[in-house]
């Protein structure tokens, strides 16, 4: 008896949700590297483009592979509906640009990632949306930023790198009350220790570059929303500009999914041990991570979220030279601006994924120069322990 993938356990979906199989049987999901599709005749053609039956059109706007990956999000996410990009920018890019128009109002909080807070600051005050940023764990900000009409509000939490925590549902009720859909960048939390949607967001965004796929190999982005979003706002936006998804990354990212389960429940448990361990190294001034009880706001972590996720960020005493003699002596943790892989990766986020908000932006995030923001792998904890002791006796 098949049984609706919705009555399945998370583990579960992730390794069977969404899978389509062709007429061959096959057990792996099958790749369709296929930029068009062909009709029976004229008049299904006619009729696909008119939307009265449902036919593939072009990869452009849709793909069976892409179409399983979308499915496996939805089921893993409790989404209606979901559309896949080709990064998580684009992802980010589209789920804003697709809602919005010019006399239109944001407000976000201003701990985002770099390139969100671009968008934010600088791309859509070019289209005369105006753009209003908030301290994400202040609700006073939040209210008095949504005492007026808005259009869109656009949060992450756990933020990049210092990993504040927005109270989602209280930012959800104020943003609706304003007239405004709530947009969750996800991703360090990912589907499995945080679900935006039934807190009051209304859509989700991911890279799925980072956890998702997990081993570093292929870029990607998803958008997740009720159906009506995304079949009227959403979907002509993604029809008509292309940030399109490959069918080889949606393969890849499909596989990588599989095991995401096991990577990041490993991954928060050693996370969790290694923020403890730091928290008692000489040289280190602070640690963050959001269910540690040091953590500013470790009850509405723990309220969240079902982990503290995969990445610590810690603070080193004697700014960026600091900062710089500790990164360079990792010998196992490499430099890398990503997160969320097998691997475990170390960023200085004031030169690398922050340095463009400039220095005033960094100061009010916390973002100082001896902060290092590391994402933890799938390595031995204890492997990794000692490579952050032999690099922290550089400054000892």
């Amino acid at each position: 008896m098949t049984k609706d993938p919705r009555s399945y356990r998370p583990a579960t979906r992730l390794v069977q949700g969404g899978v389509q199989r062709s007429q061959h049987g096959e057990t792996a999901e099958a790749l369709y590297l296929t930029s068009g599709y062909v009709y029976d005749s004229a008049e299904q053609a006619e009729a696909t483009f008119a939307g009265t039956v449902e036919h593939y059109q072009y990869s452009r706007f849709a793909n069976p592979t892409l179409t399983m990956l979308e499915q496996r999000l939805c089921l893993i996410e409790g989404a209606e509906e979901c559309r896949t990009t080709a990064t998580g920018m684009a992802a980010v890019n589209a789920a804003l640009l697709s809602h919005l128009k010019a006399g239109d109002r944001v407000v976000a909080s201003r701990a985002l990632f770099g390139s969100c807070h671009w968008i934010v600051s600088t791309l859509l005050p070019k289209f005369g949306i105006e753009s209003v940023f908030v301290d994400g764990c202040d609700l006073d900000q939040w209210r008095e930023a949504l005492s007026r009409p808005t259009n869109l509000v656009l949060l992450e939490t756990p933020s990049n790198p210092m990993l504040d925590i927005v109270d989602l549902p209280a930012v959800a009720e104020l943003a609706h009350a304003a007239g405004a859909i709530v947009v969750v960048d996800n991703v360090f939390a990912t589907p499995l220790l945080q679900q935006p949607l039934t807190m009051g967001a209304d859509v989700v965004v991911y890279s799925c570059t980072k956890h998702i796929d997990g081993q570093g190999r292929v870029l990607g982005g998803a958008i997740l929303s009720n159906r009506k979003w995304v079949n009227d706002v959403l979907q002509p936006f993604i029809r008509n500009t292309g940030p399109a998804m490959s069918a080889f990354n949606a393969w890849i990212l499909l596989k990588g999914i599989e095991t995401l389960a096991l990577r990041v429940d490993a991954g928060c448990r050693a996370a969790a041990s290694i923020a403890d361990f730091l928290a008692g190294q000489p040289g280190v001034t602070r640690v963050w991570y959001p269910t540690r009880a040091d953590h500013p706001q470790v009850e509405l972590a723990r309220k969240q979220m079902t982990a503290g996720g995969t990445v610590v960020t810690f603070e080193v005493a004697g700014g960026k030279d600091a900062a710089f003699k500790v990164m360079n002596g990792f010998g196992l943790i490499a430099i890398s601006n990503n997160l969320g892989d097998s691997k475990s990766l170390a960023t200085h986020p004031a030169t690398t994924t922050h340095m463009r908000i400039g220095v005033d932006e960094r100061a009010r995030l916390g973002i100082t120069d001896g902060v290092i923001r590391v994402s933890i792998g799938l390595e031995d904890p204890e492997d990794l322990k000692d490579d952050l002791r032999h690099a922290l006796a550089a400054i000892a």
